[in-house]
């Protein structure tokens, strides 16, 4: 689990240490916007406007505040598994067996963002559903949690892309490019379409 401060985490990120890095960003803006989701539930839950939704809405809140906590552990998982890449970088090209550890470092490396995509995709389904049933008091953090789950999405595919683009094995590379893609393009459609109703919601006038 994360165990710094978001002043440490943020100073780190400005600094010109490897980590955290971009992945880190990514898995932070994921736990935000899960647990954006979690609150809208909990501003939800118990309202009498949505008692038909209640059990659903308790299922959202347990599964958000999960979903955040991962995120929080992915922001560790990259740092730890960029280490051993940054090594293997340092080793000779003329070492024996270098090749196939910066292959398998490089597969590792890739893994922590792959999971960040997997899991901002149950956050897009969570807010989709969050955009009806949510507490209209609540909606604009739907929005807001919208928009952090895209740009966590696609600042781990960035993170990825980066390592794939490396790998010598090439059928592989595109397997997870195309594995990776396929997500974003959903994860997007869904964020931007909760980011749109909840717009309209908030704006009368503005037209579909």
């Amino acid at each position: 689990m994360l165990d710094k401060s978001i002043k440490t985490f943020t100073e780190e990120l400005c600094s010109a240490a490897p980590v955290p890095g971009g992945g880190g960003a990514s898995a932070l803006a994921g736990a935000l916007s899960a647990a954006l989701a979690s609150m809208v539930g909990n501003l939800t839950s118990g309202k009498k406007k949505y008692a038909e939704y209640q059990e659903e809405i308790e299922s959202i809140i347990a599964k958000s505040a999960k979903l955040a906590t991962d995120f929080e552990d992915l922001i560790n998982k990259d740092a730890v598994m960029f280490e051993p890449l940054s090594k293997a970088y340092g080793i000779p090209k003329e070492e024996p067996g270098r090749d196939e550890l910066l292959e398998k470092c490089l597969m590792d490396a890739a893994s922590a963002p792959a999971e960040m995509v997997d899991r901002a995709q149950e956050v897009a389904v969570i807010l989709t559903r969050l955009a009806d049933i949510g507490s209209r008091l609540a909606i604009s953090d739907v929005g807001t949690a919208a928009a952090l789950c895209s740009a966590a999405a696609k600042g781990a595919a960035m993170n990825v892309y980066i390592n794939t683009k490396l790998l010598k094995n090439r059928d592989v590379a595109e397997q997870i490019n195309e594995d990776v893609d396929a997500k974003i393009e959903e994860i997007t459609k869904m964020c931007d379409q909760v980011y749109s109703k909840v717009e309209l919601g908030l704006k009368p006038g503005k037209q579909a």
